[in-house]
């Protein structure tokens, strides 16, 4: 039995016989452990030496289904945690902090169905103005039913405040806001760089995991970061430098 079968049935045993009368709805929290994992896996982001995973996890419930064990979330909130404190372990996946499990009601979802959103916070002990900044705010819910997964947009009245960061090269100052930036030598990129030397959409930079990645997009000459060539997306700090065809991009946050 591999290690996360052994978790999953441990997790089985432990939630699944103390709330086994609270959980008369299609929502298993096995299930829920199994798709918190899943989450932190799609949420990924690759430094030189680490790969870094969400710490904060909010699950949302349709109302019916979070009355019946609302007076339970606090066990139930610990044993996930633990759950994915140990996924990762085992993945050898850093996180900034151990991991919170937040339950939450949402009046659009259905009862059986259940949202994951993921984001990385910084410890305030650890903080700063730019990692405050550059921190993940939440944004889509990723839904599970018994129907493929779909998504629902973050409420109106709580809309995501976009983390900024900037490009700076050849006297330019490119201001990137949440959605990211596509670069290249096309016009439809959201910054073009005349070079032969550069592909039509030869990278990408996109906020992700509660930081900013750099991402290649198979461009022909590839992207460097620094003086070393990127394989895989990369995190940026303030401060380094993206070398696409003979430019050299300056990236830092605002």
């Amino acid at each position: 039995m591999s290690v996360l079968r052994n978790l999953e049935s441990k997790i089985a045993g432990l939630i699944e016989g103390s709330f086994s009368r609270v959980f008369r709805s299609e929502v298993r929290p096995v299930e829920i452990a199994r798709k918190l994992a899943r989450e932190m896996e799609e949420h990924k982001a690759f430094s030189l030496s680490r790969t870094y995973v969400p710490n904060e996890y909010r699950v949302f419930l349709s109302p019916r289904d979070r009355e019946r064990f609302i007076d339970y979330e606090d066990a139930l909130s610990a044993e996930l945690a633990a759950y994915l404190l140990e996924h990762a372990r085992r993945e050898r996946f850093a996180l900034l902090s151990q991991p919170v499990i937040e339950f939450e009601t949402d009046d659009r979802l259905r009862l059986g169905e259940f949202g994951i959103q993921t984001r990385v916070v910084t410890p305030e002990e650890e903080s700063s103005p730019e990692r405050e900044e550059a921190r993940e705010e939440a944004g889509h819910t990723v839904v599970y039913s018994a129907a493929a997964p779909y998504s629902l947009p973050p409420r109106e009245e709580e809309p995501p405040r976009p983390p900024r960061a900037l490009l700076m090269f050849g006297g330019r100052r490119i201001v990137v806001g949440p959605g990211g930036a596509t670069i290249g030598r096309s016009r439809q990129c959201d910054v073009v760089i005349d070079d032969p030397n550069v592909s039509r959409r030869h990278a990408e930079v996109s906020a992700r995991g509660g930081a900013w990645v750099l991402t290649d997009l198979d461009s022909t000459n590839g992207t460097s970061l620094g003086s070393r060539r990127i394989e895989h997306p990369e995190v940026l700090q303030p401060g380094d430098e993206i070398e696409i065809g003979t430019t050299v991009i300056t990236f830092e946050l605002d």
